[in-house]
């Protein structure tokens, strides 16, 4: 760990994109419309070998019993549980206008359950909807499938319950364990009960329990995260997420609940990162990449030694890069070259399918210079390094002649010690690794261009 300093740390404490994509979900215009999309899924449909090349679904459940303050998600929070069956009514709606597209029988190799809760559902929903989808795509065996999980919602009947229904991969939203940070941010879990809840999980059989951890949040501290540290290292979860929290207020109305005075400071912060790092480390799990950890067998490290990770809009990924269906309030999805966001309020996702039509109401179409750069960005997230040639051939371009502004910023970078240049390419070091958004972001034209960081959250 000493290759990660404070002083670096400090030194990188900038907004920037996580680069789920490229470019970037604020970069989506409104002039990119349903049918846009439609075209996109029926070109797919078209291509020569669209059976062959597997898909990849996220559902989004956009309910909460209750609102968690540093929240930044699409949510609608509500105690009226008999929603939830309206809800699935349009997403079956949405599968169909997808199906009518695409066919039937799309294989799928990744499902993900994001939210909200997707455990707001009942369990009789939860199989309706599984139902459905199995319905309209075949679900590749040895697929990844996934589903988030507020912990206060769930037992260990529930759990094997979405065993049974296919999941092999579970998130825990922990955050925190201190208690009082659990109060300050309205979302009191004890450890003992998240604690019962992974034994009741490994039992049942998951490939691979995550768990989702926050620092910076109000009244934290690094010694008071420490301590939940210490808890997340005895549940020893397959994988762990450490998101910085972004307090933006002015654009996330949960925020305003939060005292900026109770939220730690920048040095603070940076310590909880830090020891963060060391307490992972020392516990024996592989960093794989920006906020991920994995322990050595997880396939997320595996994936990482052998060069075979990937990104997409759920971070990252095991599978191979592929087309990306979002279904419901808010959904992202990535076809072709293009990519598309649904309606973002329930009225307006219900009243486009009312009507028969796809709920996109945003996206973008992504022109050439968008993919060359893409691959350059994700070739640096996901592998580290980049080969010049590789880019000049699946772009007919001289890469230090079109990227000669880059190259020459990230001599800055190189004096660092976060990357290294020659004449064959770019290597980020063990170092650099760690801040690899800031290697990133050099490639990022729009990015450059406007120089509009603060709506993004930080790269550490």
């Amino acid at each position: 760990m000493t290759l990660v300093t404070p002083e670096l740390l400090r030194r990188f404490d900038v907004s920037g994109p996580r680069y789920t994509s490229y470019p970037t979900a604020d970069r989506f215009v409104e002039a990119f419309t349903a049918t846009d999309y439609a075209q996109a899924l029926s070109q797919r449909r078209a291509g020569p070998s669209a059976l062959a090349m597997p898909l990849s679904l996220y559902v989004h459940i956009p309910f909460c019993e209750s609102l968690c303050y540093y929240c930044a998600c699409n949510k609608i929070i509500t105690r009226h549980h008999n929603r939830a069956a309206t809800y699935l009514r349009y997403l079956g709606r949405e599968i169909d206008l997808h199906t009518a597209q695409l066919g039937l029988g799309q294989a799928v190799t990744q499902l993900h359950l994001g939210g909200g809760t997707p455990t707001f559902m009942s369990d009789d929903e939860l199989r309706e909807l599984m139902a459905m989808l199995r319905r309209s795509f075949a679900m590749a065996p040895g697929g990844e499938y996934s589903v988030e999980v507020d912990p206060r919602t769930v037992d260990a009947q529930r759990l094997r319950t979405l065993a049974d229904l296919g999941f092999n991969r579970i998130s825990f939203g922990v955050q925190d364990f201190d208690a009082d940070v659990q109060k300050a941010v309205h979302r009191i879990q004890p450890f003992e009960s998240v604690r019962d809840l992974m034994i009741s999980a490994r039992e049942v059989g998951f490939d691979s329990i995550n768990v989702d951890l926050i620092y910076g949040l109000p009244r934290q501290t690094p010694e008071s995260f420490d301590r939940t540290l210490a808890q997340v290292n005895e549940l020893r979860p397959d994988r762990i997420a450490l998101y910085a929290y972004a307090h933006l207020p002015e654009r996330f109305k949960p925020q305003r609940r939060i005292l900026s005075a109770d939220l730690p400071g920048a040095a603070s912060k940076v310590a909880m990162l830090s020891r963060s790092l060391a307490s992972f480390m020392e516990a024996g799990y592989v960093y794989v990449g920006m906020d991920h950890f994995a322990l050595p067998n997880d396939a997320l490290a595996v994936a990482k030694r052998q060069g075979r990770l990937h990104r997409n809009f759920q971070g990252y990924s095991t599978q191979p890069d592929c087309d990306l269906i979002g279904l419901g309030v808010s959904a992202i999805g990535r076809v072709g070259a293009t990519y598309s966001q649904n309606a973002k309020t329930m009225d307006e996702y219900c009243d486009l399918l009312d009507h028969g039509r796809l709920p996109v109401t945003r996206g973008l179409a992504l022109n050439r210079d968008d993919l060359a750069r893409r691959a350059v960005i994700m070739a640096l997230m996901c592998q580290g390094q980049l080969l010049y040639e590789s880019i000049e051939l699946a772009w007919l371009i001289d890469f230090k002649e079109y990227f000669a502004a880059e190259l020459e910023a990230l001599k800055d970078l190189q004096e660092k010690g976060l990357v290294t240049l020659d004449e064959t390419g770019i290597q980020v070091t063990t170092t650099g690794w760690y801040f690899v958004r800031a290697v990133a972001m050099v490639f990022d034209r729009y990015l450059q261009a406007d120089r509009n960081r603060a709506k993004f959250s930080r790269i550490i």
